[in-house]
């Protein structure tokens, strides 16, 4: 099995798809109208996308939370980010050494220490506020294939 795309919840198809397009994800598909339209996008270098439309999912515009990016380079994908008129965190870690909790306790501002791969984090919402995490990877665990 292989995780294909993500039905992401928005209030305004083509303000997101415009938030998306311009952040650099690659338009794949945008098809029908009205209730029947289907908008799909990829971010760079993924096999995994997100769709877009007005009656895909009952969830609340918004509710996706901890969305995953991976990155080889926080700090270059943040940069980035900025450049392109987003609004993003500051790179984090952390203070326990794991995972970003949805309600960012426990966020140390910088690099994790040693700059260790899976713990360095930067952090943005789409304009519905739907939140998405920016994840350093720089050496995979042992058995995970790029």
């Amino acid at each position: 099995m292989k995780l294909e795309f993500i039905v992401l919840p928005v209030a305004e198809v083509e303000r997101a798809k415009n938030f998306y397009t311009a952040l650099g994800w690659r338009e794949d598909a945008d098809v029908g109208e009205g209730d029947g339209r289907v908008v799909q996008l990829t971010p760079p270098r993924s096999d995994c996308s997100i769709m877009l439309g007005p009656s895909l999912t009952p969830a609340a515009p918004g509710s996706m939370q901890g969305l995953c990016l991976v990155v080889n380079d926080i700090e270059a994908a943040r940069a980035e980010l900025a450049g392109r008129g987003v609004d993003v965190s500051e790179v984090f870690h952390d203070a326990g050494g794991g995972l970003p909790r949805a309600n960012a306790q426990g966020r140390v501002p910088g690099l994790a220490p040693d700059r260790q791969s899976y713990f360095s984090f930067a952090s943005f919402n789409d304009p519905d506020g739907n939140g998405w995490i920016l994840q350093e990877v720089t050496t995979r665990f042992p058995g995970r294939l790029w």
